[in-house]
């Protein structure tokens, strides 16, 4: 049991001297283990020690600490835990932070990155609006409906809560968890790092894997919603079907059909929309689909008795869904086709597979500042630190299928573990060698993908397929393939972003006609003029596309969503509306930013490309730009309605 230092160490536990705690400093990831070292004692000169043997993430080797100091580190950290002898009470200074930062990633940190990491790290939330004294009370009839409890509906749920504001949650399904609740298919994984993917006031120390399995991640939005009590304020089993804004009385009359099928009408006076452009599944436009007498089904609607032991198995698709789909049922499958429409690039993370050891899940749990700084790490490695990928070089006059130096680095990286894995199969080489740059569309992280492509029962088809028939599937060259299963891994409606609901605005404006199937188009990702009061959290052009980070974006539009919903407050207004020019503005600066970015070099194409090519999901900056961006609404970029 740790015992509190008395006075002015009461914020640090003592823990004892014990074989958990020296397993824990033993498996302990090094620069974060000296992150919280320094963050603890503020010791600068320690830190500075190990500056000349830490480099950059994707360096080879990243580090070369050298052994006897690494057990320093570990020993004078044993030391300061078990005895609280050099601990120093207080925040440590911007400065000290950001000297951390610099040293355990090995490159210069600036200054724009310090709230960000404050806040996402957990070390200074950006507000707390509880705890804002000279901030007004909202007013009690006031009312937010939040369509969706995934992860950005319940980001919403709990600073609306935090912030005083009356609210409900409009939930279809029997649970929270969104995407984490509706896909269960065999496999089904998370591409960011758990210790990055979740809330930055809910950092998690339980996580079992470095990539969170489907099930770890809904087990996390589980006990998240269990620990704030977020389903107190959530209707379950519920599916919002329209939205009528009123020019009269300034609200919204948000239909809602019940289990049970009846209809009812809830007036609010704001709709945060949280429903996510990934759960609208599609099925592949494909002749004969509806004749096939065998099973057919999604991976988004994945029956969980489905049995797939000695059974001939056809999936349609090769994306992120079905390599880890086929990853997994290979071996148990008696014959298995692939039909490949495109081709998608793959990486090799050694850590995808890794189970967190019992040791480093103590230190998550029990030695200060660790698991902060250890969510800092991966941030850093899997978030902006990727950016450079996906910006062209202008000087760029190499391979045209990269966009620069780095670019042509991580292609020939991909290569290189494709051609090592396939070295006996130039057949699958051929067929599964993209020919647009890396990073232009949605990595694939190899997790028994490749694998099972060189299994003896499982054959790639890329010549696309003809038609369904009733037994099976023709291929465009004839060839067929007799089935008892189709799985259609096949992705989602992503650009029609409103899904099926009807939105009438300003003036009976409708937003369903005004986006079409898929040419949507924002302020922000959130703000549509004529809309009043509407807010559409991961809209367009909003998408961390250049890697991990759709949680950072939730929380960052939640925050610029309740401060504009305070400016309505503290103007005792009826409600926000986002200017014609401030949304014309935004969109041409995405425009304008769109062709330096890697999404449209002329090889590219994928779903975060409209039918006319228009790249309409992307946000084409970094991730601390949008954080940067949403502090607060811009002054002169909205109007108040009385």
């Amino acid at each position: 049991m740790a015992t509190n230092l008395a006075d002015n160490r009461n914020s640090f536990a003592i823990l004892p001297d014990s074989p958990a705690l020296a397993k824990a400093l033993d498996e302990a990831n090094v620069p974060t283990l000296l992150a919280a070292y320094a963050h603890l004692t503020h010791d600068e000169a320690f830190l500075d020690r190990f500056a000349a043997h830490i480099r950059p993430a994707f360096s080879q080797p990243p580090t070369d600490i050298p052994e006897e100091l690494a057990e320093d580190l570990r020993a004078r950290m044993r030391h300061l835990l078990t005895t609280g002898e050099g601990y120093q009470d207080g925040p440590a200074s911007d400065a000290l932070l950001q000297r951390i930062m610099t040293v355990t990633v090995g490159e210069t940190v600036d200054d724009e990155f310090l709230e960000l990491v404050q806040d996402q790290c957990g070390f200074r939330p950006y507000i707390d609006r509880s705890k804002v004294e000279a901030r007004k009370a909202p007013k009690a009839d006031f009312k937010v409906l939040v369509i969706g409890a995934g992860l950005t509906g319940m980001a919403a749920a709990t600073k609306l809560r935090e912030a005083g504001y009356d609210f409900v949650v409009i939930e279809k399904n029997a649970d929270v968890g969104g995407t984490w609740y509706e896909n269960r298919y065999p496999g089904v994984g998370v591409d960011t790092p758990s210790h990055f993917y979740s809330f930055s006031w809910e950092i998690w120390p339980d996580w079992k894997h470095y990539h969170p399995h489907g099930a770890d991640m809904q087990k996390y939005m589980l006990a998240t919603a269990d620990k704030y009590d977020l389903r107190r304020d959530i209707r379950f089993n519920t599916k919002v079907e329209k939205l009528v804004w009123s020019d009269t009385d300034k609200n919204w009359t948000v239909t809602v059909q019940q289990a049970d099928g009846s209809r009812e009408d809830i007036v609010v006076n704001a709709v945060i929309n949280g429903h996510g452009p990934v759960n609208r599944y599609k099925f592949p436009d494909i002749p004969g689909l509806d004749d096939f007498a065998g099973t057919l089904v999604h991976t988004a609607n994945y029956p969980a008795d489905l049995d797939l032991k000695g059974k001939r198995v056809a999936v349609i698709g090769t994306g992120a869904s079905s390599a880890q789909l086929v990853g997994a049922i290979a071996p148990d499958v008696d014959q298995l086709t692939i039909y490949q429409r495109s081709k998608h690039w793959v990486l090799f993370n050694p850590e995808l597979t890794h189970e967190v050891s019992e040791g480093m899940r103590w230190a998550l749990a029990n030695i200060p500042h660790y698991k902060e700084w250890f969510r800092f790490r991966v941030y850093w490695a899997a978030a902006d630190g990727l950016y450079s990928n996906v910006v062209k070089d202008p000087e760029w006059e190499g391979n045209m299928t990269a966009v620069s130096q780095g670019n042509a680095m991580t292609r020939e990286y991909a290569l290189g573990y494709m051609q090592q894995r396939f070295a006996d199969r130039p057949d699958l080489i051929k067929k599964l060698t993209p020919d647009f740059p890396i990073f232009s569309k949605r990595i694939i992280l190899d997790n028994g993908w490749f694998d099972a492509l060189a299994r003896p029962n499982v054959h790639l088809e890329d010549q696309g397929i003809a038609r369904i028939l009733p037994n099976g599937i023709e291929a465009k060259d004839g060839s067929v393939f007799e089935c008892d299963i189709i799985i259609c891994a096949t992705g989602f409606n992503v650009a029609k972003m409103i899904g099926n609901l009807t939105i009438k605005g300003a003036g009976g404006r409708d937003l369903g006609e005004e986006w079409g199937e898929d040419d949507p188009r924002s302020y922000m990702g959130m703000c549509v003029p004529g809309y009043p009061n509407y807010f559409h959290t991961v809209g367009p052009n909003s998408a961390p596309n250049h890697a991990a980070g759709q949680n950072m974006i939730s929380e960052c539009q939640v925050n610029w969503i309740i401060e504009a919903l305070d400016r309505i407050n503290e103007a005792d207004a009826s409600a926000f509306e986002v200017t014609q020019d401030a949304f014309d503005a935004w969109n041409r600066k995405v425009e304008e930013r769109m062709p330096q970015m890697i999404w449209t070099h002329p090889g590219a194409n994928s779903y975060y490309n409209n039918s006319k090519g228009r790249v309409f999901l992307s946000w084409p900056w970094r991730l601390v730009d949008f954080f940067n961006a949403t502090r607060a609404p811009e002054d002169g970029s909205y109007r108040l309605l009385n």
